[in-house]
Parts: C-alpha cells; structure tokens; sequence
C-alpha cells in the first residue's frame, strides 16, 4: 500500500482511517497477547496542508508529527488558535534549528548527537521549559541512516544525563524500508533488545513502526507507532524527501 493510501478529503474521512488504523493496532496486540492502551499512535502530517490538518484536528488528531522542523514551526504559528493542538518533530534536527523546537516542540523524536542535545538544552533553558526526547537508534545499520550505533546508546544516554530540560523518555528506530518482513522485524528487534539491556524495559518507550509494517513493530514491543499514510493518504514526494541522511 505504499504511496497507494486514499487521500484523506473530510472529517468522516480521517475518523474512518483512524478507526481503521486503531483496528490493526488493536489486532496486532491481540495476537501479541499485549494491551492495546499500552501502543500510541502518533498521526503525521508532514507535506500536509493546513486545511488537512484543521480536519485532522476535527477528527481527534491532538498530536501531530512533523519531519522538517521549519515546516512544523510554521503549521504551529498558523494553528496556534487550536489550542490543545500539540507537534512532535520525528525528523533529523540541524543544531541551527533547535531553538525553534525549544519554541513549540512538545516532543523530539530524533535525538542522536550531544552536540545537538546540548543546543537544545541551551535553548529550553532561555525559554524555561523542558522537552520529552526519543534517542534515535539506526538499528538497519545503513551508513547513510541518522541515528546512533546501538552499541553506543549506553555513553551517549550517561553523558546527557546533566541536561536537566531534556526528559529522555524512549528510543526511536527508521526499520530499513524492505518488503522483506524478516529484515523490518530484525530492526525492531534489535531496538527492543537494547531497551531490554538497558535494564530500564518498565520506562523507555520503543518508537517504531509506520504505516506499512505497524504491526511487526507492535509484535515486537514498539508503543508508539508513527502514522502518516493511512490516516492522511498517499505524499506525492519519495520517502528520502522526508528522510534526509547524512549522505
């Protein structure tokens, strides 16, 4: 169903795909044995238009993520009237641009570096707030993929602990886009073994899984899925559009 999703054009519309994403959630937990409350869904936006949000957010889209920090900077000064409406940024973030995150951001999804963790740090101290994190793990192990080696999570997680503002609340993995089932689920299980071996399972939340292979990632422990096709419908741009990597 890759980049073959109906777009989206009313209310009724995303409750329908809402409820139809909430279904396989739910399905992939019951074969699991997991409680389907233990998986959020994290609708994204990205590419999308205001208008499509707006119906979105009719729909009880509250929570959105964004991939291109300016972008979402820019739905949030143009939505800002939705009050309750809040902006996860799921993308790569360039040092330059963590002052806006610091600005609107109730959650980042991409943490991978200390110099970044340290800007952002710096930023949300001016603005007097704090921000929930997800360290980015390339557990594909493809050169081009942002993300830390997962060997390295251990040091990179002891060495942020001073940045009071940052609350590191999970792990986030891009499994290698395949339609080899057995190559996608070998990433998520890489990511649920770290988590595991961190011997902090009860309190990091795995983030992994979208709209083609959400339920091999709920299978595997993921208790956030990020959403975007099937909600929203079919993006017009290829996937490394929205994925940039250091290539």
């Amino acid at each position: 169903m890759h980049n073959r999703w109906p777009q989206a054009e009313s209310v009724e519309d995303f409750r329908h795909n809402l409820a139809a994403v909430q279904a396989r959630i739910d399905s992939a937990c019951l074969r699991a044995g997991r409680d389907p409350s233990e998986v959020r869904l994290l609708p994204v936006s990205k590419t999308m238009d205001e208008a499509h949000i707006r119906l979105a957010h009719q729909a009880g889209c509250t929570l959105l993520g964004e991939n291109k920090v300016q972008e979402a900077w820019g739905k949030s000064q143009a939505m800002a009237d939705l009050t309750d409406l809040k902006w996860s940024v799921i993308g790569h973030l360039q040092t330059n641009k963590a002052k806006l995150v610091a600005r609107f951001a109730s959650e980042f999804q991409a943490l991978d570096s200390l110099h970044t963790a340290e800007a952002l740090d710096r930023r949300l101290q001016a603005e007097g707030r704090a921000l929930d994190v997800f360290i980015q793990v390339n557990t594909s192990n493809e050169p081009s993929k942002y993300g830390l080696n997962p060997d390295d999570v251990v040091e990179f997680m002891r060495n942020i602990q001073g940045l009071d503002t940052l609350r590191v609340r999970g792990l986030m993995t891009l499994a290698e886009f395949s339609s080899d089932a057995a190559r996608v689920r070998a990433c998520f299980v890489r990511l649920r073994t770290l988590r595991d071996r961190l011997g902090d399972a009860q309190q990091l939340a795995l983030s992994m899984g979208m709209s083609g292979d959400l339920e091999i990632a709920i299978e595997e422990g993921a208790t956030v899925v990020r959403v975007g096709q099937a909600i929203f419908g079919a993006r017009s741009l290829p996937d490394d559009h929205f994925w940039p990597t250091e290539k």
